[in-house]
C-alpha cells in the first residue's frame, strides 16, 4: 500500500505500540468523512436528520447518515446544534468523569474560536458557571462572539486577549481548557492541506508555541483545579512530551479518566511521568485525529484579590428586562454605550474584576438597543434561552424561513393573525429572529452580518 502521508509521522507513529499503520494509511486513502452535530440541551431534544447512533462519549452528540446541507436548515442557524468533530466531544466525558456537569465553576477556555468545545463547556457545566472564552485573533473572536449568541445562554464572556493577559488572573479558574494550535495531523483525513502543510519543522515550532501558551496562562488555574490540555497532532512533541514538561515545571498530577474498551480509544502514558493521555485514531474510533490529557494543579497559587465593586447602576428599571426575558431576577442590568445587556448576578462582581484586566468583546445577552424611550430588541435576545415565550410570534414553513434567514422581504399575509409591532419569526417551534409587523409590509431585522448569501 503506497504511503501518502508524511513519511517522518508514520515513522515515529511506527515507534508506538501496536500501532497499525496500515489500517492507519487505509482509513485515510478511502477518504470516508463523518458528520456529526452535538446538539443544545435548552433548544434541541431529539437529531433533525437521520442519525446512524449516538456519538459514545457524549449525551447530545450524534453521527448523521449524511452530511446534510447545515446552511438550509434554519434549526442550525438558530443555534439548535453544533457541527462538532466526534472525537473532541470526549470532553463531554471528561468533565462528567471529573464530577463537574451542571456545577458552581468558573472555567476558561484559552484557545476558544471557533466555538465548539466552549459551546460543549456550557451545555454540560450548566447555567450557574461562569465561562469565559477568550480567541486571540480578532476575526476569528467575531466568529466565536456569533456562535456563543446563537446557543443562548448568558453566563459567557468572550474577550480577545494573548494568553499571558490572564496571568493578571492567578488562581482564579478552576478549569482551564487548552485546546493548543497546533500541527494538525489530526485533520489528514479531513483537509488535503494539512498534509501539504505537515513538517517536522513545524511539529517543532508547534511545541514550542505550546509551552509559551501554556507558561503564561498556567497561573490563572486555582490549586487543585484542572487542565484539559488538547490537540488536533498525533505527535508525541505535541502531546504526552508536552505533558511531562507541565508536570516537570509547574507542579501538577496526572488524571486518569476511565473509557469502555470498546469505543476505541488509545489510553497512552507519557515516557516520563507515565501520565495519562487519551489518542483518537480514525481508523480505531468513529472520529478524526485527537489528544487529550488532564492534568490537576497541587502547587499552592495565590488567589486574585478580587475587590467587591458597587455596581453600575442602570438607569432602567429591570421592568425592562423583565418585558423581554424570565426570570429577569437572577440578572443584573447594564449599558454598554446604548446596548442593554444582562448578565447573571452571581457573578456580577467577576465581571468588574474581569473588565479591569481583560479587553472584553461581550458579557452576558445584549438585550437591544435603548433608544431613551423604548428597546429596540436586538437578534441575540431572540437566540436567549431566557426569551418569554408569549412574546408575539408567527410560525414559518421552510422557503420562508429561508427567505427571512437571506434578509428578504416577507408577505404581510404570513402576519395576518399578528399585531403591528416587534414579532418573533419561528421555524418548528425555535426562534429565529425579529420582524416589525406595520400596516403594509413587513421589516426584516435579520442581521445582515449572519444573512445566507447563496444557496
Amino acid at each position: 500500500m503506497g504511503n501518502f502521508l508524511p513519511n517522518d509521522l508514520i515513522r515515529r507513529l511506527n515507534e508506538r505500540a501496536d500501532f497499525d499503520s496500515e489500517a492507519f494509511l487505509e482509513t485515510h486513502q478511502t477518504g470516508d468523512k463523518i458528520t456529526s452535530i452535538r446538539l443544545n440541551p435548552h433548544k434541541q431534544q431529539q437529531s433533525p436528520f437521520v442519525r446512524i447512533k449516538q456519538v459514545p462519549w457524549c449525551t447530545f452528540g450524534y453521527y448523521l447518515e449524511e452530511r446534510p446541507s447545515f446552511t438550509l436548515d434554519p434549526l442550525y442557524h438558530a443555534g439548535c446544534y453544533y457541527v462538532q468533530e466526534a472525537s473532541s466531544m470526549f470532553i463531554a466525558h471528561i468533565l462528567e468523569q471529573l464530577g463537574l456537569a451542571n456545577s458552581k465553576i468558573k472555567a476558561l477556555d484559552l484557545c476558544a474560536a471557533p466555538g465548539g468545545k466552549s459551546t460543549l463547556l456550557n451545555s454540560y457545566l450548566g447555567v450557574e458557571s461562569l465561562l469565559v472564552s477568550n480567541e486571540v485573533i480578532k476575526a476569528r473572536a467575531n466568529i466565536l462572539v456569533d456562535n456563543i449568541n446563537r446557543w443562548g445562554t448568558a453566563n459567557v464572556v468572550v474577550t480577545n486577549n494573548d494568553p499571558s493577559a490572564f496571568n493578571r488572573l492567578p488562581g482564579y479558574f478552576d478549569v482551564l481548557l487548552v485546546d493548543a494550535p497546533c500541527s494538525g495531523s489530526g485533520m489528514f483525513r479531513k483537509d488535503q492541506k494539512a498534509i501539504d502543510e505537515w513538517s517536522s519543522a513545524n511539529v517543532k515550532l508547534c511545541s514550542d508555541r505550546q509551552k509559551r501558551i501554556l507558561a503564561e496562562s498556567l497561573s490563572t488555574l486555582s490549586t487543585d483545579g484542572y487542565l484539559l490540555y488538547s490537540t488536533c497532532s498525533y505527535s508525541q512533541e505535541e502531546n504526552e512530551d508536552i505533558v511531562d514538561w507541565v508536570m516537570d515545571e509547574f507542579g501538577f498530577e496526572s488524571v486518569s479518566i476511565p473509557v469502555k474498551a470498546d469505543w476505541g480509544i488509545e489510553e497512552t502514558h507519557s515516557p516520563k511521568h507515565y501520565a495519562f493521555g487519551y489518542r483518537f485514531y480514525p481508523h480505531r474510533v468513529m472520529g478524526e485525529g485527537f489528544f487529550i490529557s488532564v492534568l490537576k494543579k497541587r502547587t499552592s497559587q495565590s488567589s486574585f484579590p478580587k475587590n467587591k465593586m458597587r455596581p453600575e447602576k442602570s438607569a432602567i428599571s429591570l421592568y425592562e428586562a423583565a418585558k423581554w426575558v424570565h426570570p429577569a431576577d437572577i440578572f443584573f442590568q447594564f449599558m454598554h454605550g446604548d446596548d442593554l445587556r444582562i448578565f447573571p448576578k452571581a457573578y456580577m462582581d467577576d465581571l468588574r474584576a474581569l473588565q479591569q484586566v481583560l479587553y472584553i468583546k461581550q458579557a452576558g445577552t445584549s438585550l437591544g438597543k435603548w433608544t431613551g424611550r423604548e428597546l429596540l430588541p436586538s437578534h441575540d435576545l431572540a437566540c436567549s434561552i431566557y426569551i418569554r415565550t408569549d412574546l408575539p410570534s408567527q410560525e414559518l414553513d421552510l422557503q420562508t424561513a429561508l427567505k427571512y434567514l437571506r434578509k428578504e422581504n416577507l408577505d404581510r399575509d404570513h402576519f395576518t393573525q399578528t399585531n403591528t409591532g416587534w414579532c418573533l419569526v419561528r421555524y418548528e417551534g425555535v426562534n429565529l429572529g425579529w420582524v416589525k409587523v406595520l400596516p403594509n409590509r413587513v421589516n426584516n431585522y435579520y442581521p445582515k452580518e449572519v444573512r445566507i448569501m447563496n444557496l
